[in-house]
């Protein structure tokens, strides 16, 4: 069973699912930093780009969305239909100056925008409504083609036609599997009324406008994160459980029963340390219980993963070792990516295996822990060359780019320059600025370091320096400063 943890404060939201006593996801908003996957936008059309088949839409925010036209929905919306079946170029279906409605897929990530499409999606608690579409669609961890079949007739029924005031496709989520008519009947009423409104309000309003802003976190805990495995959901936050108390006696009726309000002394998080594994989700090395451990390296396209045996010597022989140790990081990964929430293009790096059977039982651990996440992933084989490729669909920043910024002093590269290359890159400036400028005295101001190295291992050579420049050197020490930092003051 799994115990929901939220911990509520008027700037940030952080929301924890335990289970067992370990932290297994982690979700964290904050109030000025509220993401904006499943926003609607009325945006206008800022330039069509012919040679990528996309256009950059401005939505109002800082950077312009990027629609590609695989994301461009035409069914329902007047736009033409290729006439001979294949895809009509984007530069035919849009044009500067002109607006349109979409959607956020995918938040602002780094440098790029948001990605948008323009076929709107409204997430409910059973349903999923596309107003543009006619499909009743299942999901895929519904069981049998029976029972699919069944579900399929059903919302046919309740949804009805354009004519009777219907229409629209639905999508029916997991726990829809379970509910009755009725349930599903007032999802169908609520999607339906949010959606009349969104198109109210393109009517009247400016381009780069929000027409529709998602639930914030605590509400999407009833609507995303609660399941049958849910055994309870904790708020600490009296204003907060009142509220959610509110919004799931009207929409997620089922899930009420498991809402509690924490008021222990102790912070809620503190109950499984878990701001102890936020600190250690930061962390390039995660520790594993055999001794081995992992290594995380994110960079702007892809996260590597490299697996160590570390001082685990327990096993019978090598191979074995390696294997045991190779089986408990495939566990420890998937963990780590939901933690991390990692996405995208991942490479594992798992120790050489000699033999096939143990490889394919690695392969065969890390898929049924991945079967866990509730995010899209798809795990490839093994390549030529040991490594295993993975993908994790992204759809937010990670939990590192949501709560730290790059190294002021290294900016991101993991490490700095020593003293003495310092040194040697202050001797190499002083000589060009002397061939360029005519200074009477040239002074050095660097970190305490760098000068105690100028004036004892390097003395000789600033010595000799400042007899070929013909201009003194002084030097002056900048207390906190750091290493890489140095000016050189003509005087």
């Amino acid at each position: 069973m799994e115990d929901i943890l939220i911990n509520w404060t008027p700037q940030e939201t952080r929301v924890a699912i335990v289970e067992n006593g370990a932290v297994q996801e982690l979700h964290v908003e904050r109030a000025l930093e509220r993401g904006l996957v499943g926003n609607v936008y009325l945006g206008k059309v800022a330039r069509v780009l012919p040679g990528m088949q996309s256009a950059f839409i401005d939505i109002g925010l800082e950077r312009a969305g990027f629609l590609h036209v695989a994301d461009l929905h035409q069914a329902g919306s007047g736009l033409p239909p290729s006439r001979d079946g294949s895809a009509t170029p984007i530069e035919k279906l849009l044009f500067e100056g002109q607006t349109l409605m979409v959607q956020v897929v995918k938040d602002p990530i780094g440098t790029k925008g948001a990605r948008l499409s323009s076929q709107v999606s409204i997430a409910g608690r059973m349903l999923v409504h596309l107003p543009g579409d006619e499909h009743i669609g299942i999901s895929q961890k519904i069981g049998s083609p029976e029972t699919r079949e069944a579900l399929r007739a059903r919302m046919q029924l309740l949804v009805g036609t354009r004519e009777s005031g219907g229409g629209g496709g639905f999508i029916l989520r997991t726990n829809a599997e379970e509910a009755d008519d009725e349930e599903l009947a007032a999802d169908i009423a609520y999607l339906r009324r949010t959606w009349l409104a969104i198109r109210e309000r393109a009517q009247t309003r400016p381009a780069g406008s929000l027409l529709h802003e998602d639930l914030n976190l605590v509400q999407r805990v009833l609507r995303d994160l609660v399941g049958e495995r849910t055994g309870s959901i904790r708020i600490d936050s009296h204003l907060q459980y009142e509220a959610l108390r509110e919004f799931g006696q009207q929409y997620m009726a089922d899930s009420v029963g498991k809402l509690e309000l924490y008021a222990g002394e102790r912070p809620i998080f503190d109950l499984c340390n878990v701001d102890a594994e936020i600190d250690r989700a930061l962390e390039r090395r995660v520790d594993l219980k055999s001794g081995g451990y992992l290594v995380f390296d994110q960079t702007e396209a892809m996260t590597t993963i490299d697996v160590n045996t570390g001082a685990y010597v327990g096993a019978r022989n090598f191979d074995d070792t390696i294997f045991k140790t190779n089986l408990e990081a495939a566990g420890s990964i998937a963990r780590q990516l939901r933690l991390r929430n990692l996405g995208g293009i991942v490479i594992v790096d798992f120790i050489d295996m000699a033999r096939e059977e143990h490889r394919q039982a690695v392969l065969a651990e890390l898929r049924k822990q991945l079967g866990r996440d509730r995010t899209r992933t798809a795990v490839g084989g093994f390549t030529p060359l040991g490594l295993l490729e993975l993908t994790r669909k992204r759809t937010r920043e990670s939990l590192a780019r949501m709560l730290c910024e790059p190294c002021p002093t290294c900016q991101g590269r993991g490490q700095v320059k020593t003293a003495r290359s310092v040194c040697y890159e202050i001797l190499r400036e002083i000589l060009r600025e002397a061939r360029q400028f005519s200074a009477k005295e040239f002074r050095v101001v660097a970190a305490a370091s760098v000068v105690e190295m100028l004036l004892d291992e390097e003395s000789q050579h600033l010595a000799g320096l400042s007899d070929f420049i013909g201009r003194p050197i002084s030097l002056s020490a900048e207390p906190g400063s750091v290493t890489e930092r140095y000016d050189i003051v003509l005087l």
